[in-house]
This record gives structure tokens, sequence and C-alpha cells, in this order.
């Protein structure tokens, strides 16, 4: 009895012991997207699977910008950085040929330097710096109500002092290949980063 005991107690401890291991197999499906449809968990996503809003609401896909690299960036028109609105127009005339985009989203997360309206604000970017680069609508770059794409892209590449985003006028650069490349604080202007953005092309 005792010997058909411990027989019959190794398939029960041998399920057991193999039951994490299928558990962990689920999960590491669900966060990489493995043998299924991939999931719009940011941690996982490629650059191009993002879908934003534009400055008029409409969506803008970011598939539409296969092939080009993409300065993005939070804008603020109140902030000692604003004027980086003229570099910024500056580098997209420069490098826009070449294929580079850049993205500016405005926030209100720091110090409530952009409370306008989308339309206010676009109406300020173009009036003020002459911007022809693409605008999107308002967005939270930090917290639980954080635009996926900015998680993502802190996520690709964190910062000092933790992957928040610190202020205004922070900046990504992401190659041709959608692959985050440059990570820049608000007093990295655009001019400097020429260098950057003629090897992401």
């Amino acid at each position: 009895m005792m010997l058909q005991s411990r027989v019959n107690a190794r398939p029960v401890a041998a399920r057991a012991a193999v039951r994490p291991a299928r558990i962990n197999a689920v999960r590491v499906q669900a966060l990489f997207g493995f043998g299924g449809a991939k999931t719009a968990d940011p941690s996982t996503s490629e650059f191009y699977s993002f879908k934003v809003k534009d400055i008029d609401g409409k969506d803008f896909p970011l598939s539409n910008l296969k092939g080009k690299a993409v300065l993005v960036v939070n804008l603020a028109s109140q902030c000692g950085f604003t004027p980086q609105y003229s570099e910024l127009q500056a580098v997209y005339e420069k490098f826009g040929k070449q294929g580079l985009t850049v993205l500016g989203f405005p926030c209100n997360q720091f110090g409530a330097q952009e409370p306008g309206s989308n339309q206010s604000i676009k109406s300020f970017a173009k009036s003020n710096y002459g911007v022809t680069f693409p605008l999107m609508s308002k967005v939270d770059v930090n917290g639980p109500g954080a635009e996926p794409l900015f998680e993502w892209l802190k996520s690709q590449k964190g910062g000092l002092m933790g992957n928040d985003i610190k202020w205004n006028f922070s900046k990504f650069l992401v190659d041709k290949n959608g692959v985050v490349v440059g990570r820049y604080a608000s007093t990295s202007t655009p001019a400097s980063l020429e260098a950057d953005i003629k090897k992401a092309l």
C-alpha cells in the first residue's frame, strides 16, 4: 500500500511542477504577442503600430511615416523654451526633403504652460513661428492618462532619475526603421541634434 501511494503521488507532483511553466508561457504570449494577435500594450508595440490624433482631431497613423526619421516633441506655448518652435521648423525645412518629420504634441502637464485649445495652439504656432510640421492633439505624456506613444518612447529610451518626461520640449528621435535612437532634454536645441538627425535618416 505504501509503495502504491508513492507511485501514485509522483504524477501529481509532476503535474504541480509543470503547472507554473504553463502559466508563464501564457504570460509570455500575452506580453510579447507570440502565438496570437499583437496586443495594444505600448511596451511591446512598434512605433508604426500607433495611431494618434492630429491637431484637428483626425486619426494620424504612424504607419504613414514608414521610411522617415521622426523627431517627437512635447510642446507648450507659454514656456521659456517656446522659441524652439522656430528651430523645430528650421530642421523640418532643412531635412524634410531627406525624410525627416517633426511631430509636435502640445502638453499642459508642466507648469500649465499649454492651457489653450487645439485650434488656438494651431493658430499660435502658425502665426508666431510659421509652423508647417504636423501638430497633434494635446496629450498627457506622464501619468495614468499618458498618450500610449509616449509610454512606449519612454520604455525605449529611459531618462535620468526615472523615465518620466521632465519638462516641455523634451525630444525623442526615431530613425527611418522605427527605432528610438535618441532622447534629449528641453535644453537640447533642435539645431544641436542635426548630426544625430543625419545619422537617423
